[in-house]
């Protein structure tokens, strides 16, 4: 990622969390370096009915790989995710499982001379950051309508009440709209006493 910009003074980064360091894979092409490193999510990463909360933990299991042009890190990410269904409005929970595979290009390496700023990513003072990474892989994952289980039924057009634990004979009886104004009629004792008075007499 390119450096901060602005006139106060930067926050420096370390090697923690979601931030690599790279000095110890050094640049010769070939040079490898595997890690396994557990962060925690400092906010809601994802989307607004789904995506890893706040404070879990995300296991990254990492190669880091030194090319001509910078630092490939491949590996996979894994994090439990919660959301509300789409359909029945119910929370859930699951994991979420990425795989990532990211150029970071060295400072005035070819690569970085030749792509604008949002097209490839770069180190800066040897460091990589994975959060934008992830925050991107985890957004391009997470369906934009979640289902708590693929054939969800929802919820009762009628009621609202559950599908899935309302039973297979649930139902409503729909009345024709043209009927409605008698069946309220009917329904009115006081109704149903002048007609039997009048079939009475």
């Amino acid at each position: 990622m390119p450096a901060e910009s602005g006139s106060g003074p930067r926050r420096q980064k370390t090697d923690a969390g979601f931030v690599l360091d790279t000095r110890s894979l050094g640049r010769a092409p070939g040079s490898m370096r595997e890690m396994r490193r557990t962060v925690t999510a400092p906010e809601k990463i994802g989307l607004e009915l789904v995506g890893i909360p706040a404070g879990s933990e995300i296991d990254m299991d990492l190669t880091l790989q030194s090319v001509s042009e910078g630092v490939l890190v491949t590996g996979t990410v894994t994090a439990p995710i919660e959301g509300e269904c789409s359909r029945c409005l119910e929370a859930f929970a699951d994991d979420i499982e990425l795989r990532l595979m990211e150029l970071f290009a060295y400072p005035n390496s070819a690569t970085e001379q030749t792509t604008e700023e949002d097209e490839i990513r770069r180190l800066v003072d040897d460091l990589i950051d994975l959060e934008p990474v992830i925050i991107d892989a985890v957004g391009l994952e997470l369906p934009l309508q979640p289902l708590c289980q693929e054939d969800c039924p929802g919820l009762c057009p009628e009621c609202g009440v559950r599908m899935a634990i309302a039973g297979s004979d649930h139902k409503h009886e729909i009345l024709d709209p043209r009927w409605a104004g008698l069946a309220k009629f009917a329904a009115d004792p006081a109704a149903s006493d002048l007609n039997r008075s009048t079939e009475e007499s």
